[in-house]
């Protein structure tokens, strides 16, 4: 993650809130129902630790280089992205094995090289031109000499996730329940160095931003911080409710209902002094209006550090956290009406 947010929607229904504003809101918190509640626990299931413990370790492995953007390690990293998505059947929107947009050297800073966001999309069968990106970024900071800067959870932790996310849809698919809307599975290049890879694709957009219904985004999500060492069982949820109060709820309606982590908004907040919610590759689409769930599990002492590393990694809440962003994509690509947008960014 790149070294804002709002209150909680219980800060939308605060004391001097009306009575109308505060019924207004209960409409909409019951307006989400998950239907489907078989099928997302069948799916659900597909995700498992142990397939994410072999992401993690072999994403963050020596071999990568510590995947800085536009180097040998990262060329090795995205093409073992590619490599899975064609395994696992799942195609690219750009068509004939072609799973990279370039983003040129140009807009990085001095020194980097071009390099590639992966891409990979599962077409929905009812509304297929309305979008649901699911992303993270794929590089890191590389290696000196001495020492490689793996990544385990940065953000080798939110590329795990979303490689199970994607295998348990197509399976859902494969199976007859393939998603209504469209996934994207984007993988981003250049985060580390200013959201690069994310600015570039909003920009240059391969579908259209206002068919973009929402961004689910996983930048480290595989670590229990300081603050939850006697309560792992949790995850940090920024933005959801900035643009979209419906967004809000359904996340928590798919937590209480499926997951029961403890959603933490200690850093929704526009005064956080850390700026979480500018910090990843969410926040460009923010900026161009699209609903957004930034996942985080907070930093720690191996952040930015060669010490962060696999074995580090809290698989079991890592497995939980991803079942909890599969169980709200699943709700985003399904039901019957896309997501609301119905709040100032």
């Amino acid at each position: 993650m790149k070294v804002l947010a709002i209150a909680s929607a219980l800060t939308l229904v605060g004391s001097c809130a009306t009575l109308s504003h505060k019924e207004k809101l209960q409409n909409i918190k019951d307006s989400v129902v998950f239907n489907d509640t078989e099928l997302i626990a069948k799916y659900s299931k597909t995700i498992t630790s142990e397939e994410i413990n072999e992401h993690v370790y072999r994403f963050s492995s020596d071999e990568f280089l510590g995947r800085k953007a536009g180097e040998i390690g990262h060329n090795k990293a995205v093409n073992y992205l590619k490599d899975y998505y064609i395994a696992q059947q799942i195609p690219s929107p750009l068509g004939n094995d072609n799973y990279f947009q370039q983003v040129p050297s140009e807009v990085f800073p001095d020194g980097y090289k071009s390099s590639q966001n992966v891409l990979a999309f599962i077409e929905g069968s009812e509304y297929p031109d309305e979008i649901l990106v699911i992303s993270g970024h794929s590089d890191h900071e590389g290696h000196t000499e001495e020492v490689i800067f793996n990544g385990a959870d940065d953000n080798g932790s939110g590329t795990a996730a979303m490689l199970e996310i994607a295998q348990a849809f197509q399976i859902a698919k494969t199976n007859g329940h393939g998603p209504k809307r469209s996934i994207l599975f984007l993988h981003f290049t250049g985060e580390e160095v200013g959201l690069i890879g994310s600015r570039y694709y909003t920009n240059h957009p391969i579908f259209s931003l206002k068919n973009t219904v929402a961004n689910l985004n996983t930048d480290m999500i595989g670590r229990v911080d300081d603050a939850h060492e006697d309560n792992p069982n949790y995850i940090y949820l920024i933005g959801s409710d900035r643009l979209s109060t419906e967004l809000h709820f359904i996340s928590e309606t798919a937590n209480d209902e499926f997951v029961n982590l403890e959603l933490d908004y200690r850093y929704n907040s526009v005064n956080d002094p850390n700026q979480f919610y500018s910090r990843s590759d969410h926040y460009n689409f923010a900026q161009k209006g699209v609903p957004v769930i930034f996942y985080f599990s907070g930093t720690h002492d191996d952040y930015n550090q060669p010490t962060d590393t696999a074995e580090k990694i809290n698989y079991p809440v890592l497995t939980k956290r991803t079942k909890l962003i599969f169980i709200t994509a699943w709700y985003l690509a399904n039901n019957d009406t896309r997501v609301a947008v119905d709040l100032d960014s």
